[in-house]
């Protein structure tokens, strides 16, 4: 019988040879880190970019003496993302994020597919509405014809007056400001598409929306036109007049920015068209008719039968016309 062959062991790593391959590792370990390091600082830039700009666009914010607010009507290339929800023979409904100031702010835009651009209008929602709460209203103008972007407003639309007076006595720029900054940028996006015509874009502003879009409307003379349903503006005039011994300059200038009846003149040629509830239960019908009164020409003003707050179906006929009118 053959004998068995002894097979002699592997002779153990020495422990030189391991060090060698630890450092190794070691080395292959660190470079991985910075590299996802690399990427994350990356990543952080261009979201800290893409949120809250660079110092000089911020300081483009102003009051002027008589409360007058003014943003850059140039305001350079949006930062968006969007994603397809819906693609059909009738329409297309995006889902979009864009950058406006220090928020990410969310929104759907709808375009009815046609052979050519068509007009595009932006809504702002009442307080406590979100972009999907006025998906009503946005595939109406659709079947109008008519693109329409709903935007989610910074706290849902609600304000907080007292925070804002107190930011602005600090000199920083307060919410409500940049909540109308967001409608300016909202309509930056909706340029941004083909289907869009980027000459025929108005703001539709429901409740506090409606003061948002008319201020926004004002600031740019871009925008076609405004239409505020149940909406109206503070008249601080009034207000500062009864007590104008207790209110300070700065705040003359901050009531007086926030309140759409201080934009009015700034409008036309552009037409402000109001509709409003004649029983609103939210904002009486007497002080939209006060902010009526104070606006030039072109203006209408229409009073529905009813007692809801916002927009309802007895409003569709004469929205369609005063569109019809407003991108002739």
């Amino acid at each position: 019988m053959a004998k068995k062959r002894k097979t002699k062991p592997e002779p153990s790593q020495s422990k030189k040879e391991a060090r060698r391959q630890q450092a190794a590792a070691n080395k292959k370990a660190a470079k991985a880190k910075i590299l996802i390091a690399l990427g994350s600082a990356v990543i952080l830039i261009a979201l800290l970019w893409a949120i809250f700009g660079n110092t000089a666009t911020l300081q483009e914010w102003d009051v002027d003496e008589d409360g007058i607010m003014s943003y850059p009507t140039e305001r350079g290339i949006p930062v968006y993302d969007s994603m397809i929800v819906e693609n059909n023979p009738e329409y297309l409904l995006d889902y979009i994020n864009y950058s406006s100031r220090d928020a990410v702010i969310s929104a759907l835009l709808r375009i009815p597919n046609s052979s050519h651009p068509v007009p595009g209008i932006l809504i702002l929602p009442g307080a406590t509405v979100s972009k999907e709460g006025e998906q009503g209203l946005s595939a109406e103008l659709a079947d109008m014809g008519y693109a329409s972007m709903v935007i989610d407003q910074r706290n849902l639309g609600g304000v907080d007056f007292q925070l804002d007076g107190r930011l602005f006595q600090a000199g920083q720029e307060p919410t409500q400001h940049k909540m109308v900054f967001d409608a300016l940028k909202a309509v930056d996006v909706m340029r941004q598409y083909p289907a869009i015509d980027p000459d025929n874009i108005a703001i539709i502003g429901i409740s506090n929306g409606g003061r948002f879009a008319i201020i926004a409307a004002a600031i740019d003379p871009s925008i076609s036109g405004v239409v505020g349903i149940s909406t109206s503006g503070y008249d601080v005039e009034s207000f500062i007049a009864n007590d104008s011994n207790q209110v300070t300059e700065n705040q003359t200038r901050f009531l007086r920015s926030i309140d759409p009846d201080t934009y009015l003149d700034r409008l036309p040629p552009r037409k402000l068209v109001m509709m409003h509830m004649i029983n609103d239960s939210i904002i009486p019908l007497e002080l939209a008719q006060v902010t009526y009164e104070k606006a030039g020409e072109p203006k209408v003003f229409y009073p529905v039968e009813g007692s809801g707050h916002g927009y309802n179906a007895a409003m569709s006929e004469m929205l369609e016309a005063e569109l019809g009118l407003m991108f002739s």
